[in-house]
């Protein structure tokens, strides 16, 4: 290259490194690419419109229109001219001008006569290409000043797209780096909420993103200490949604940002779930939050980036690629005429296969009547889209992926498109499931060390005869606790206690099932119902199996015609229980001295629920009254109505 009319001011190994650090020659078709020599074909009314990068010996097409070739040798190439000319070129009649008189693509079946070409430079102004449009006819007035200008409008615009495509490779070589760093430091905190005493334990992980000491974490502190750090401009909204999951029971998702320390600002995702007891109280309150900072930090880059460069479809794209989610775009009426590489990439489906409504054919189809209601009350609506489903991977598993879509408005507020993204949470439901398991495995446990302290009390009593009727006395009263565990430890759907609604009603039948004669209740249960939770379990397991076994010894239920009368009522502020027996031995009197059975009782109202017991030995057999405050059976209930100011 030594024809030249303005002598350039850079050399060939320059131009070619700056082509090379755009990694542009042999990449596949783009749209945004297409688009471009789609329209400046059209504006310029030409059969032929190129995108071509010159390399040493050959001119590469990124995109063309009209041509059918891919590249061609640079001796023939009139890009080749415009780059030794170092300016744009117009070529009105190639037959009449010396330069091509003797090309073969005017010579030949490609019969080309017009050329108009505007160079492709880098910002350090060096010419790695062109733009330009061909005709098979002269056009002695060559292009208008309307075309010309969008020739070089154009032009500009191959250019950003380049530029942003070396932007986004940085940014990928980023975000790489960036999750390694984040695996390194085991970027994922897990945290568990006992809602009834509002006591937060969490690993160091969790206690790092929130700014607290580790072993005070550890040790559990009330969620106020925790949300401490949100973030001012999120508190009330995570407050709200924190909120919103305990009383709805729904799964708790949520991206919001935490003050770890003054001036610093992490972002974490977070998901949780609530656990409930049988009358639908919540109780339990795991979850795991991950350092998103990373992630947001490279999202806000490329918002910012798509800002600046305009809301075309094309720049849309090449962003949308680079992102590590899979991202797809609808029209107003759901129709999916867009994914992004990712998609391709996870779902290994050949280009344009699940255009349409071929997207819902890659879920589960467990899950498709599901997402595919669930993208119609969306798309009927106007509200954002938000869904956990599974999708088949390329290798043919199924992976947990949450899916969330917005609506894009004009400026008459009407629906314009739809645009979305995939992100893979597998790793993060796999995470989840084996918690609950190990929570599972651990209540399983604890309820195996209750038969085998019971087997074991068995077994010493065998050896020590003396001590048999201590033995099953402490027998009975380790098969009461373990009934109340079992009431409130974590259940699998199959594990779950066949014991109704876990009414106080409930709980009270099926611990008084074993003192039934045939088939019928001997302890009959009225009145006023109760919420009931884990807390008050225990108590009221040890005082009514204590009034029952001892009612079974010695009082009513010791005759086949005995019957008790298990009265509850509702007074406002008071729930008061009544035990009353009849048909049994006549009662001389209160007993000589006060056993340890008596005594358990009256720890278990007047210590444990906060009430008032009062035994009354008449004739016809014992009455029980224990006066409890109305909370004493449900504080968690209790509590949460004070807050929501209900009286």
């Amino acid at each position: 290259m030594n024809e030249t009319s303005t002598p350039p001011e850079w050399t060939e190994d320059q131009r070619l490194a700056a082509l090379k650090a755009y990694d542009i020659v042999e990449t596949d078709a783009e749209a945004a690419f297409d688009d471009i020599t789609r329209l400046i074909a059209q504006i310029c009314d030409a059969p032929i419109a190129v995108i071509s990068f010159l390399e040493t010996h050959r001119q590469w097409f990124k995109s063309e229109v009209g041509l059918g070739v891919n590249q061609t040798p640079l001796e023939v190439s009139f890009c080749a001219k415009a780059l030794l000319q170092n300016d744009n070129l117009v070529v009105a009649d190639a037959t009449q001008d010396e330069r091509f008189t003797c090309n073969p693509l005017v010579t030949g079946d490609t019969h080309l006569r017009f050329y108009a070409g505007v160079l492709l430079r880098t910002a350090e102004g060096l010419p790695i290409g062109t733009l330009c449009v061909l005709d098979r006819e002269p056009r002695p007035q060559g292009l208008t000043p309307l075309q010309m200008m969008a020739l070089e409008t154009l032009a500009g615009q191959v250019m950003t797209q380049l530029e942003l495509r070396r932007a986004l490779a940085q940014k990928r070589q980023s975000d790489d780096a960036a999750r390694r760093a984040m695996a390194a430091v085991q970027s994922v905190g897990a945290w568990e909420w006992d809602i009834v005493s509002n006591r937060i334990t969490a690993d160091a992980a969790f206690a790092r993103l929130y700014g607290l000491d580790p072993a005070q974490a550890a040790a559990g502190a009330p969620l106020e200490m925790f949300a401490k750090a949100f973030h001012p401009d999120d508190a009330d909204r995570v407050g709200a949604e924190i909120q919103a999951a305990v009383e709805s029971g729904s799964e708790f998702v949520s991206e919001y940002r935490v003050i770890p320390a003054p001036g610093e600002v992490r972002w974490v995702m977070a998901r949780g779930e609530v656990y409930h007891n049988g009358k639908g109280e919540p109780v339990y309150f795991p979850g795991l939050a991950i350092d998103i900072t990373d992630r947001k930090t490279v999202e806000n880059e490329l918002a910012e980036t798509a800002s600046a460069l305009g809301e075309s479809e094309a720049r849309f794209r090449a962003i949308a690629d680079s992102m590590p989610q899979m991202v797809w775009s609808t029209r107003p009426d759901g129709f999916h005429d867009y994914y992004n590489a990712r998609w391709y990439e996870f779902t290994g489906m050949p280009a344009g296969s699940t255009d349409g409504e071929g997207w819902n054919d890659m879920f589960h189809p467990e899950d498709q009547p599901r997402a595919w209601a669930r993208w119609s009350q969306s798309l009927e609506t106007g509200e954002p889209y938000d869904i956990e489903y599974r999708l088949r991977h390329h290798s043919g598993v199924y992976r947990w992926t949450l899916g969330r879509a917005m609506p894009i408005r004009n400026a008459e507020g009407e629906i314009t498109r739809w645009f979305g993204t995939c992100t893979d949470i597998d790793d993060l439901k796999r995470m989840e499931q084996g918690k609950e398991l190990l929570s599972q495995e651990l209540s399983h446990r604890i309820k195996n060390i209750f038969a085998v302290v019971s087997a074991l009390v068995a077994l010493s009593a065998r050896q020590h005869p003396e001590a048999k009727a201590f033995s099953a006395e402490l027998r009975t009263r380790i098969n009461a606790l373990a009934r109340a565990h079992e009431f409130v430890r974590p259940h699998t759907e199959t594990s779950r206690p066949t014991v109704g609604t876990m009414t106080l009603h409930a709980f009270l039948a099926d611990l008084f099932r074993p003192y039934e004669s045939e088939g019928q209740a001997r302890v009959i249960i009225s009145g006023d119902d109760a919420v009931f939770d884990d807390q008050a379990a225990t108590s009221v397991a040890l005082l009514f199996h204590e009034l029952a076994t001892n009612a079974a010894k010695y009082g009513a239920l010791s005759r086949s015609e005995g019957r008790v009368e298990l009265t509850t009522r509702d007074a406002g502020d008071r729930f008061i229980l009544e035990w009353a027996e009849t048909g049994g031995p006549v009662v001389a009197g209160p007993p000589m001295r006060t056993g340890f059975g008596s005594s358990l009782t009256r720890l278990s109202v007047e210590s444990q629920l906060g009430g008032r017991l009062e035994q009354e030995w008449r004739q016809s057999g014992l009455r029980v009254l224990a006066d409890l405050p109305a909370t004493a059976l449900s504080r968690r209930h209790a509590a949460r109505r004070a807050e929501s100011g209900v009286a």
